[in-house]
């Protein structure tokens, strides 16, 4: 196994989503892949209010027990795969809420977008999440993996990938762990 860690995101809280299915192929297909010890992480697990904490995340003073808990998991990444929908060209709240809670935690950490929706595969929703992870000194990948038509790719509650996902996927794990790697001295 690695010593890097790759923590794959669930980023939609609602109800009814089908995030985990897309992030539980993920998580296994990054596995398999070998270059990363792989922790899936569900947003919904934190419980996290609109961003309530009193002090400026860059102080890392935390007051809320979901905060510290949240910190906790993303500082035990060394890289990061959101799995994310498109909400009206949009990344979902609970993602860019997420993101929001913290700051030194996600310093110098490679991040890559298996996205899902229609026809853009919810490309759309992944450009403004680039511009927020730079301001965090994140590194986003140009590599991602866009599912266009995504509840089509769902078969008795699993997802059926094809080879360019496949590939797509087999692409952005290794690159981010190009960055991880190339990142760690200033992780350290």
């Amino acid at each position: 196994m690695s010593s890097h860690k790759l923590n794959v995101v669930i980023s939609s809280t609602r109800p009814g989503r089908v995030g985990p299915v897309f992030a539980k192929w993920f998580a296994d297909f990054a596995k398999t892949h070998g270059t990363f010890d792989v922790d899936l992480v569900d947003l919904a697990d934190f419980d996290l209010p609109v961003f309530n904490e009193p002090k400026h995340p860059r102080l890392g003073q935390y007051e809320h027990e979901a905060t510290k808990k949240w910190s906790a998991s993303v500082a035990s990444g060394d890289a990061f795969v959101f799995v994310t929908p498109e909400y009206n060209y949009f990344p979902p709240s609970s993602l860019i809420n997420a993101l929001t809670y913290l700051s030194a935690e996600w310093r110098y950490k490679p991040v890559g977008f298996v996205s899902y929706g229609g026809v853009s595969g919810g490309l759309r929703a992944v450009q403004p999440v680039k511009e927020l992870v730079t301001t965090l000194s994140m590194m986003p990948i140009p590599a991602g993996v866009p599912i266009p038509g995504a509840h089509s790719h769902i078969k008795d509650g699993v997802f059926a990938s094809n080879d360019l996902i496949d590939d797509a996927a087999k692409t952005m794990l290794g690159e981010l762990h190009k960055w991880s790697v190339a990142l760690q001295p200033m992780r350290a």
